[in-house]
């Protein structure tokens, strides 16, 4: 029987973003509680049901780029320009809540720094969740394409990362202007260079543009993806690292890139000093003007 033919590298693309915009977005939802269960057992039943979330999902992620030609095939080969690539594809379609969606979501959150603690504690533990998929497959007598996996990893946690610094800077009141390309492209810039957006884009929009299609953004993102990768290499090590210690690197991780962009953003003054304030979710019962 003829094999069926690889699908065209733009069609893998397409794929891939779809399945990264999904992960992202399924990492969000907070799984059911059990009632009647104690604290204890509620908290493990989320934290199970986030790892075989990310496991099958993360595995569709690597399908795709290993069904993707023989450079993707062979995993190594499929090297940080391509995984660049794909990443920079993929931001415009990484779901970003505003500000008035994640209050509304987090009504607890009396201020910017206590939303922003949950929005970080949120994205640590996704992908923390990620990198328990990928070292528990390294624990499997035969682990599977391991390169491809390791890409796929690194992909799925820049998503979960680059949707947290979207969300910190509407959490700062210093959101990005101009399409959702221009707006991805400067956050995606932000993720590389480990900081908020360049400031002077906020008073100069038109500026966007041009860092979408930046080779100098693209360089940028090529290194971080590299550093990445890297240190995801452990993990192919079985039963010395394995899913514990997959999952503690990449929350790590995380929470390190959360600090440092927060750092960067508390040192600059919102847009609109009011901007708090006019996000305020809408109190049941409560009629407007």
């Amino acid at each position: 029987m003829k094999p069926a033919p690889e699908p065209a590298p733009e069609q893998v693309a397409e794929q891939v973003a779809e399945e990264l915009a999904e992960l992202v977005e399924e990492l969000e939802r907070p799984a059911p509680v059990v009632e009647g269960g104690p604290a204890g057992q509620v908290a493990e039943y989320r934290a199970g049901r986030g790892r075989r979330r990310a496991t099958a999902l993360l595995g569709t992620v690597s399908r795709r780029l290993g069904s993707g030609g023989k450079a993707a095939a062979k995993g190594a080969a499929y090297g940080s320009r391509a995984l660049a690539d794909q990443l920079m594809h993929a931001a415009p379609r990484i779901p970003v809540r505003d500000l008035a969606t994640l209050r509304a979501q987090h009504p607890g959150a009396a201020d910017a720094e206590r939303l922003a603690d949950l929005l970080v504690t949120g994205a640590s533990r996704a992908s923390g969740a990620l990198g328990a998929g990928v070292g528990a497959a390294a624990m499997l007598p035969v682990p599977p394409a391991m390169a491809v996996e390791i890409a796929a990893e690194t992909l799925a946690v820049a998503a979960v990362e680059i949707k947290l610094i979207a969300e910190l800077h509407e959490v700062y009141g210093l959101a990005a202007q101009g399409t959702a390309t221009q707006r991805a492209s400067a956050y995606v810039a932000a993720w590389a260079n480990r900081r908020g957006i360049d400031a002077t884009l906020l008073v100069k929009p038109a500026g966007f543009a041009a860092m979408a299609l930046g080779a100098e953004v693209r360089q940028q993102v090529r290194k971080r993806l590299t550093r990445s990768t890297l240190r995801r290499l452990p993990s192919l090590i079985p039963l010395l690292v394995g899913a514990g210690i997959g999952a503690t690197v990449n929350r790590r991780d995380t929470r390190k890139l959360a600090r440092e962009v927060r750092e960067d953003l508390r040192r600059r003054s919102a847009a609109d000093g009011g901007y708090w304030g006019a996000a305020a979710p809408v109190l049941r019962g409560e009629t407007g003007p």
